[in-house]
């Protein structure tokens, strides 16, 4: 992301430099002060950009002033192309941004929030090979924050996890790991899920992502609209399992073994 953000501002100075050394030259007609007006809201949609990338990724940043620069940016943007009415000063239209972030700060105090206690019965037509949204879970909550399950001998019982945003964490090697089929589900529009399986405890993943990467031991997958779908060779005839189905709008997604 500094990469990034290094050549954006770098070949930003290179193409201004020409521009200006060709005007100087009347080799063509160009005006700095109108230009400035259409690319300075460029580098507010950059700095929101990059804020809520290092964000989602845990390098720092904030998803509020992220988001904010980038709306901000957005409208001007839509303003120099004459689809809507926005100037600079109109930055105090967007006061009830404010409303929002603090509803999903509120939302997010709620970090943790598992669905225990399924019954296998009535979740019986969950299915890999058709539809995934056929599985009915009870308990589920779309939230705002992280969730790590790394204590030792926490239990490892099927969940649903929705967020809006976040990051998951499971180490399974430290975890009690009943002998039954266990399936964990997540759904969240941005997020980074990183999983560790012990060897001898079988596992089935399908897992998608609209803008990311897919890691799975040795197979990997990442860019637009992927799909990554493993199982363990022994997993048919395993009695203690894990079945992770995990949807992401935008994330990254990896499983290791230890």
């Amino acid at each position: 992301m500094r990469n990034f953000i290094r050549y954006f501002f770098a070949i930003f100075l290179i193409v201004i430099g020409i521009m200006l050394v060709l005007a100087n030259l009347e080799v063509i007609d160009f005006n700095f002060s109108v230009a400035w007006h259409y690319i300075y809201p460029i580098f507010f949609v950059v700095i929101g950009f990059t804020g809520l990338i290092r964000f989602w990724r845990r390098r720092g940043g904030s998803w509020i002033f992220g988001s904010f620069f980038l709306i901000f940016g957005s409208l001007l943007i839509m303003d120099r192309l004459d689809w809507i009415t926005f100037t600079f000063k109109d930055v105090i239209n967007l006061w009830p941004l404010l409303i929002v972030y603090i509803g999903f700060s509120l939302i997010g105090r709620k970090r943790v929030t598992v669905a225990y206690s399924f019954d296998d019965d009535k979740n019986r037509n969950y299915d890999y090979d058709t539809t995934w949204y056929k599985r009915h879970f009870d308990n589920s909550m779309f939230s705002v924050g992280s969730q790590t399950f790394d204590e030792q001998n926490w239990v490892a019982e099927p969940m649903h996890l929705k967020h809006m945003a976040g990051d998951f964490y499971f180490n399974f090697s430290k975890a009690f790991i009943p002998e039954k089929k266990i399936p964990i589900t997540i759904d969240s529009l941005a997020a980074d899920v990183n999983m560790v399986v012990p060897e001898n405890v079988d596992f089935r993943i399908n897992a998608r992502v609209k803008a990311g990467s897919i890691q799975v031991l040795d197979q990997s997958a990442d860019g637009i609209n992927r799909t990554l779908v493993y199982q363990t060779n022994n997993y048919e005839a395993a009695v203690r399992k894990l079945d992770f189905y995990i949807n992401l709008k935008a994330g990254n997604i990896r499983i290791d073994r230890v």
